[in-house]
C-alpha cells in the first residue's frame, strides 16, 4: 500500500522559516513534489523534483516561491522535503506532497497524495 505522510507544518510569523517533510512508503517514485491550497482557492503547484538512477536531480518552482523555497530529496529514505524561508502571509495554505512518474506542474499528473499539513503565516 502506497502512503505519503507529510509533517512539519505549523504557525509562524512573516519572515520565519519552516521545513516540510514527506515520507513515502510502498514504492519509489521518479517525481515528487509539493502543492498547496489556500481557503477558497484551487490547489496550486509549488515545487517538484525528479531524480534518476544516477542521483541527478531536477527541480522546478512556481514563480511565487522561487528564491525562497528549496525542494530536496533523500532517495535512501524515500522522502522529499520543502525548506521554506522568508515566509509571507500569502504562503498560508494546506501543503500537499504528491508523487508520480512524470515531472509536472499539473496536479492531475500525480498519482499519489498525502493528507496535507497546514502552514499558517501571520503576525
Amino acid at each position: 500500500q502506497v502512503q505519503l505522510v507529510e509533517s512539519g507544518g505549523g504557525s509562524v510569523r512573516p519572515g520565519d522559516s519552516l521545513r516540510l517533510s514527506c515520507a513515502a512508503s510502498g514504492r519509489t517514485f521518479s517525481s515528487m513534489g509539493w502543492f498547496r491550497q489556500a481557503p477558497g482557492k484551487e490547489r496550486e503547484f509549488v515545487a517538484t523534483t525528479t531524480s534518476s538512477t544516477v542521483n541527478v536531480y531536477y527541480a522546478e518552482y512556481a514563480d511565487s516561491v522561487k528564491g525562497r523555497f528549496t525542494i530536496s530529496r533523500d532517495n535512501a529514505k524515500n522522502a522529499v522535503y520543502l525548506q521554506m524561508n522568508s515566509l509571507k502571509s500569502e504562503d498560508t495554505a494546506v501543503y500537499y506532497c504528491a508523487a508520480g512518474a512524470l515531472r509536472s506542474r499539473l496536479a492531475v499528473q500525480y498519482d499519489y497524495w498525502g493528507q496535507g499539513t497546514q502552514v499558517t503565516v501571520s503576525s
